[in-house]
């Protein structure tokens, strides 16, 4: 009998133990890096380490994903530890130019710089994000709110771009840059709409209109756009911080002070619940959205993301989905915003955002200049809102977005405002508030130049 009991006891202390184990073991994976518990942390910096060693970094979506998690919240952690960075934008501007720094010194093994940027540029990644968050936001919106800050926010953009323009050219002439100078390759790449839509088609309009090659005007265009948009990410970090002290100024992601619910229509259609299958329905519907947005620019010229975002907003305002996929979609936009923004940044910082053309910008005169331009923006953004019964935080970042690097300065510029559900403003700002100051310039300076 004594000796079954020891034995009971001896299988006792042994489940105890392993119990213990079990939690401590759970304890450490209630502590996370991001999203990323850190065993699981740990466990991918030692798998990179052996792929980086054995040059077996391959650009696959399973290693890309491990890689640009693991990076982009390491990035974004550093961030949120800074004191005073943590207050303007320090996750998102960490996780974006860091990456870009680290890659420009060498600092970055290269299998991972080529291995992230291949990945990158042939999987499209920056769009099925903004494909998830654009359309998921905007079926998202309550069908009266969406109309009335649609046909709102035009006017601060229009206002703030005026204004911007003003300034910039006076400070910039003041300053020793001169006019024509300040006016091409200062203020007009600020709010061109990025490197894609904005640089490109500008540099390519003026080597054909002025004694340049396009090399040359790209080169000369490109600095103001990347220094534009880290004023622009680092305004919104800080405009976030206010809204924090001053709640009365900031709707937290909401435009027209009119939208006292939440977002989600959720209290009308009763869908409460996470859904697998809807959320992969709202999912395939913001992918055939882009899908037919691509189309459209390939027949039509049109702008990918803007015929997606305008299909999803007829989609919206005559109910041609039910709500409980509008409801799954707004579940894809929410899963996009809180798992993939950092990982995408690193991306966007390795791939998409030269550094040396950053810092080429950094003289005095261009800083004060450039600073000026996006300050003006965001400021007649923030007082025209609040002149039109709109949130004046809100107003003042999405004008900030045609301050922007186009699609990759949106998602910098919101995720430092922690406000990516501004993202279809985000878009109308930088695309076609873009497409048309590149427009206006070329067709002006064809006639006047």
């Amino acid at each position: 009998m004594g000796e079954l009991q020891t034995q009971l006891q001896m299988q006792t202390d042994t489940i105890h133990e392993g119990v213990r184990k079990e939690n401590w073991f759970a304890k450490a994976m209630n502590i996370k890096v991001g999203i990323i518990p850190l065993p699981v942390y740990a466990l991918l910096f030692i798998l990179i380490t052996i792929f980086v060693l054995h040059h077996d970094v391959k650009s696959d979506i399973l290693t890309s994903i491990a890689v640009m998690a693991f990076f982009g919240f390491t990035f974004a952690q550093i961030g949120k530890s800074i004191p005073i960075v943590r207050s303007i934008g320090g996750p998102a501007i960490l996780a974006t130019f860091i990456p870009s720094a680290v890659v420009y010194y060498h600092l970055l093994p290269n299998d991972i710089v080529k291995s992230t940027t291949e990945f990158t540029e042939n999987s499209n990644f920056l769009y099925l994000f903004i494909a998830g968050i654009v359309v998921g936001s905007i079926l998202g919106m309550k069908r009266e709110t969406l109309v009335k800050a649609f046909m709102k926010i035009f006017i601060p953009l229009i206002a703030g771009s005026v204004a911007a323009a003003i300034v910039g050219l006076a400070v910039g002439t003041l300053l020793g840059l001169g006019f024509q100078h300040t006016l091409l390759y200062v203020v007009i790449p600020i709010m061109a709409g990025g490197v894609g839509e904005g640089a490109i088609p500008l540099s390519i309009g003026y080597s054909d209109i002025m004694p340049m090659s396009q090399g040359e005007a790209f080169a000369l265009v490109l600095p103001s756009i990347m220094l534009g948009s880290l004023c622009a990410i680092i305004l919104a970090g800080l405009l976030n911080r206010i809204g924090k002290k001053k709640p009365e100024w900031t709707g937290n992601g909401k435009v027209d002070r009119s939208e006292d619910s939440p977002a989600l229509e959720e209290s009308q259609n009763g869908q409460h619940m996470f859904n697998l299958s809807l959320f992969a329905s709202g999912g395939i519907l913001a992918v055939s959205l882009y899908l037919v947005g691509m189309l459209a620019h390939d027949f039509f010229g049109f702008p990918a993301p803007v015929a997606m975002l305008l299909l999803a907003v007829l989609i919206k305002l005559f109910r041609l989905v039910p709500a409980s996929i509008e409801n799954g979609a707004f579940g894809v936009s929410r899963f996009f915003s809180t798992a993939v923004t950092y990982p995408l940044l690193f991306a966007i910082g390795v791939s998409m955002t030269p550094w040396d053309k950053l810092v080429a910008a950094f003289n005095l005169s261009n800083i004060i200049t450039i600073l000026s331009v996006v300050v003006t923006m965001m400021t007649v953004g923030f007082f025209t809102g609040k002149w039109l019964n709109m949130y004046p935080i809100e107003t003042a970042i999405i004008n900030a977005c045609h301050s922007g690097q186009g699609g990759t300065g949106d998602v910098a510029i919101l995720s430092a405002a922690e406000r990516l559900e501004l993202m279809p403003f985000a878009q109308v700002s930088t695309r076609i508030g873009g497409a048309i100051t590149v427009s206006l310039t070329l067709l002006l300076l064809h006639q006047f130049y």
